[in-house]
């Protein structure tokens, strides 16, 4: 009788060692079952504010001339503007740059040799900022003035540049959806896998940027794509993280 008890508690002791021993070597081996797979979490925001930027530039030997040149154009953009509905208080003038090349002449290559060639010493460029009433229309509007100054021989250089809002404002938003759809992923690869997927190992959250304007909407499709307009950004932020298979 003892002996039997004795085999006995010997073949339930070396099962239940073999059952420890099966699931550690399976918890060891699970640990290498993971699936890395990235998240992707775009937005548009619209701007907030836009201005629209004036400059022209004179070039010469004679940085007085140039200076009084310079000024008198400004006077006269200043004028128009003034004259044509545009409020002064929205109206900015930046500093006077001056670009002093401290020589006449540069170097260049022509028909296999060196020479010098005449150059102007100083160049002026200078600017007016005008803050735009209508984030919308700034593009036009902008068009507009271009056409405007040159048909009252003002021609300058036209610029648009736009300010949006702060990208912490959206991050817990996009660092969820990048989350979302990388488990989203992750649950496609474990079905395929006849898996299932288990917890997070680690997780790695990509900068969030402003990825640029675009020309056509991406979530249009054929020829019902619209062109989007610049003030409209489009913000990505794309999360890498590795779950566990089980």
């Amino acid at each position: 009788m003892k002996s039997l008890i004795l085999g006995l508690s010997t073949l339930l002791g070396l099962t239940l060692l073999g059952v420890f021993i099966y699931k550690g070597l399976k918890t060891f081996s699970d640990k290498d079952r993971v699936v890395t797979v990235k998240g992707l979490a775009e937005m548009d925001i619209t701007a907030t504010a836009a201005n629209i930027v004036v400059d022209f530039s004179f070039s010469g030997d004679d940085l007085q001339e140039l200076i009084k040149q310079s000024d008198t154009k400004k006077d006269a953009i200043m004028e128009y503007l003034s004259t044509h509905g545009y409020d002064k208080n929205r109206i900015s003038v930046n500093k006077l740059d001056i670009n002093d090349k401290q020589h006449y002449f540069e170097s260049e290559w022509q028909n296999g040799q060196q020479i010098k060639i005449k150059v102007d010493r100083y160049s002026t460029t200078q600017q007016l900022v005008i803050t735009a009433s209508d984030v919308k229309t700034t593009e036009d509007d902008a068009a507009q003035l271009k056409l405007d100054l040159v048909s009252s021989d003002l021609t300058a250089t036209i610029k648009t540049s736009y300010t949006f809002p702060e990208l912490n404002a959206n991050k817990p938003k996009l660092i969820a959806e990048s989350t979302k759809n990388a488990r989203i992923a992750g649950e496609q690869f474990a079905n395929d896998s006849k898996a299932t997927l288990g917890k997070i190992k680690t997780a790695s959250q990509g900068q969030i940027v402003i990825a640029g304007s675009y020309h056509y909407d991406e979530e249009g499709a054929g020829d019902n794509n619209q062109a989007v307009a610049p003030y409209i950004q489009k913000v990505r932020v794309v999360s890498t993280i590795v779950f566990f298979l089980e």
